[in-house]
């Protein structure tokens, strides 16, 4: 049983916010999987704001092993973090593009 599908205890309560508000200036660090070092690092590169993140998401056209190996080059992010983050912005975009 792979936990990569939304289920009834997959997605955090940082998702489910995630997902359901618009995107505005919120924080790289509101998004799913992004904790304070992940976050940090984002910031040092310039990446301050969850829309940023969206970009980098719809860059890699949205495909997943290009996406998270972004990340863990970036973040150095693990495996779980790097599927809450894709899940995130799949599930953003799924609801408001």
């Amino acid at each position: 049983m792979s936990g990569n599908k939304k289920g009834c205890s997959t997605t955090s309560q940082k998702h489910r916010n995630f997902v359901s508000e618009p995107m505005g200036n919120r924080s790289v660090r509101d998004v799913p999987g992004i904790g304070p070092v992940q976050g940090r690092r984002l910031e040092e590169q310039g990446i301050n704001r969850a829309d940023q993140m969206l970009g980098q998401y719809l860059v890699s056209g949205r495909d997943q092993g290009r996406f998270q190996g972004y990340l863990k080059n970036t973040t150095g992010a693990n495996a779980k973090q790097q599927s809450d983050v894709y899940n995130g912005m799949r599930d953003w975009t799924d609801n408001n593009m």
